[in-house]
């Protein structure tokens, strides 16, 4: 027969539910500092170790995690793999190796992050890896986002439109964009078509103390970089080479030929991610963007209202 258990007083439930009510909320503001930079990350976990059944000791790993900018919950998943840590696992439960490591990974991507208050985000990437359907989402889900639009000498892609996916025009345009200093980089892309950034459009927006996304091929995010030190540069890859190889061969837009000369540049393209500032997986399209415009400290239009 089982025990029957004493229901404790209403006064004691009351307090106990005022208490949990604190607690979260108290998570919360540590987690709300994290986000916008008033603490670190690294910070929290000194408290949390200091203080293992304090507020910080009591956030889980996970919490943490998601509060840093530009980690979301997929990488959030990889990293805690990567650190041999559980999910349920809180600050101040952490044993001395899993502490040592969330300390080792904390530091190094505060080495790692500049410190800048630019606002202009460079995303670039090999071939196929997805760059322009993760722009095309940040547009459509982060207005406040200004998605620099390239002009090309390439014919649109079917999907395509003009002014919005890029300006298409023709080699003469182009040739004169150029020699009136219009374009803030340019760069021939593999062997055949060449791509730029109108300058106008970037600089009205930064001055206006907007967010700016370019997304743009690996010699223009390196032109950039020269003309704009301050510039953040993220790096876009595929999961895995195979996932490349699928997308790429996938969307038929170019013939055998085409694919094997693009894998190429692709190899030599993935060897250059160690000049970026950040990378990013491209599991999900939706996470990627998040991942990207969490850099630039913007919420998604949904999460404004």
């Amino acid at each position: 027969m089982a025990e029957n258990r004493p229901t404790p007083p209403e006064v004691d439930r009351v307090a106990a539910s005022r208490a949990a009510v604190a607690a979260r909320r108290a998570r919360a503001r540590v987690k709300a500092e994290v986000a916008s930079g008033e603490r670190t990350a690294l910070e929290v976990l000194a408290a949390a170790i200091a203080d293992p059944i304090g507020v910080e000791g009591r956030l889980r790993v996970t919490e943490l995690l998601v509060s840093i900018p530009a980690i979301g919950v997929t990488k959030m998943q990889r990293i805690i793999h990567r650190l041999e840590i559980s999910p349920s696992k809180r600050l101040g439960g952490l044993g001395r190796h899993q502490r040592d490591r969330l300390r080792d990974f904390l530091s190094e991507r505060t080495t790692r992050r500049h410190v800048s208050d630019s606002k202009l985000i460079v995303l670039a990437g090999p071939t196929a890896v997805g760059k322009g359907t993760v722009a095309g989402y940040i547009r459509e889900n982060y207005p406040d986002v200004l998605l620099s639009v390239s002009a090309t000498t390439r014919a649109p892609r079917p999907g395509e439109t003009e002014g919005i996916s890029y300006y298409f025009v023709s080699d003469d345009e182009f040739d004169r964009m150029v020699e009136a200093g219009e374009l803030l980089e340019w760069a021939k892309v593999h062997n055949a078509y060449r791509y730029g950034t109108p300058r106008s459009p970037v600089d009205a927006a930064i001055s206006a103390g907007n967010s700016v996304l370019l997304e743009i091929d690996l010699q223009g995010a390196r032109a950039v970089r020269r003309a704009m030190p301050e510039a953040r540069l993220v790096f876009l890859l595929p999961p895995t080479w195979d996932e490349l190889v699928r997308r790429l061969i996938g969307r038929g837009t170019e013939d055998a030929a085409e694919q094997a000369r693009r894998l190429e540049t692709a190899k030599l393209e993935l060897a250059a991610q160690g000049e970026f500032d950040y990378r990013v997986i491209n599991h999900d399209v939706a996470e990627a963007a998040r991942e990207v415009v969490d850099l630039m400290e913007i919420r998604a239009a949904s999460s404004m209202s």
